[in-house]
């Protein structure tokens, strides 16, 4: 990226740019697939399925139908009428802190927004973070995982005695406005547990995570081990690599509950020709410049040299991440963890970087250039 002198930097917050900026790649499919046809996806065209046969092999083998939409808020709000028409209840469990989108749905689900405007509805019922480093239960408990998932137990037998019933647990596969929390294994698949107990199901928001960003796995749900399977993936943002197209991945039985209502999904735009061609370039882009491997070794690196900074820093409270999402949460003080809130001000205004706990999304054209 260039300022206004010409100076150059390296983006490293951009989680929409996902294998570059304007990757040619990328561009020149979106350029060749409007010169043929863009139309809405009443019209049948190969790209929706093409796309959609290239996104399942990518995912478990249950996550089998896929709704196309322009951005991740639609998305999100697509995957809160599937729970609640496929369970037939109402209520859903979020995390604090969390952030789903800008709809009004959406708000209503989202700690991060909604306590600054209308609070919380009583169908709206809020689990902890699964924060190992300020939440109650830390690194040094014998098994944060269960003691976290606990918690979400609690949570549903309180609300189920009040009548209360449950649709979702709504989180993201790594809370990112929280904070680049990266939830203890074992977490979400006791979590699922309990929640499918109570009738409901688990929706894993994959938007700002999902595509090989973690390094280790093509989706960060797959970091809470192989055999844990969602009910309900959302995309969006990176999907696209900029241009407007998100996804929910869901299983059959949810899809046929949803389409028994006899209301039939349509959105205008989402699963275009061009918005489809876009992605399955960036999927070409992925596979061929080998860019999971890349944000592997690249957040080793990244957090190995930003662990050196801790060592001599006292102010960096904690490093931590994987692949591409990596996190630094700033301290006043070690014994209590308060956060260094003018500090970290000070570092956004500097840098130009969001938040108190920094985000870093490298992408790849200028990590190669910088290399």
């Amino acid at each position: 990226m260039y300022d206004e002198q010409g100076a150059e930097y390296i983006d490293c917050i951009n989680n929409v740019a996902h294998v570059g900026h304007c990757h040619p790649f990328v561009v020149q499919a979106a350029h060749e697939q409007n010169q043929v046809l863009n139309t809405n996806s009443r019209y049948l065209h190969d790209n929706i399925v093409d796309y959609a046969q290239r996104l399942s092999e990518t995912l478990p083998e249950k996550l089998c139908v896929f709704y196309f939409l322009n951005s991740g808020s639609e998305a999100n709000d697509l995957a809160l009428r599937l729970a609640r028409q496929y369970t037939g209840h109402w209520d859903v469990v979020v995390l604090d802190h969390a952030y789903h989108g800008h709809l009004s749905s959406l708000i209503d689900i989202s700690p991060y927004k909604f306590r600054d405007l209308d609070g919380q509805k009583e169908w709206v019922h809020v689990a902890p973070l699964p924060d190992i480093y300020r939440g109650p239960y830390r690194e040094d408990h014998p098994n944060p995982a269960e003691a976290y998932a606990s918690e979400v137990k609690r949570m549903l037998s309180s609300a189920q005695e009040q009548g209360r019933k449950i649709a979702a647990f709504f989180a993201e596969s790594l809370p990112s406005v929280g904070g680049q929390v990266i939830p203890p294994a074992g977490y979400f698949p006791k979590v699922a547990e309990h929640i499918r107990k109570a009738g409901g199901v688990f929706i894993a928001d994959e938007i700002q995570v999902g595509f090989g960003r973690v390094g280790k796995h093509f989706w960060a749900f797959q970091l809470q081990g192989e055999d844990f399977v969602p009910d309900i993936v959302t995309m969006g943002k990176s999907i696209g690599n900029g241009h407007p197209v998100a996804c929910v991945a869901t299983t059959q039985a949810v899809a046929r509950a949803f389409e028994a209502t006899g209301v039939e999904y349509f959105n205008t735009f989402g699963g275009s020709p061009v918005s489809c061609a876009v992605g399955l370039a960036v999927l070409d882009v992925l596979e061929k410049e080998q860019l999971q491997a890349h944000a592997t070794q690249v957040g080793s690196f990244l957090m190995e040299l930003l662990g050196q900074q801790k060592a001599k820093h006292p102010i960096i409270g904690d490093v931590r991440g994987v692949g591409l999402f990596i996190g630094v949460d700033l301290i006043k003080d070690e014994a209590t963890r308060t956060p260094a809130t003018e500090e970290a001000d000070y570092l956004v205004s500097r840098n130009e970087i969001a938040h108190s706990r920094v985000m870093v999304t490298l992408t790849s054209n200028l990590q190669r250039k910088k290399a």
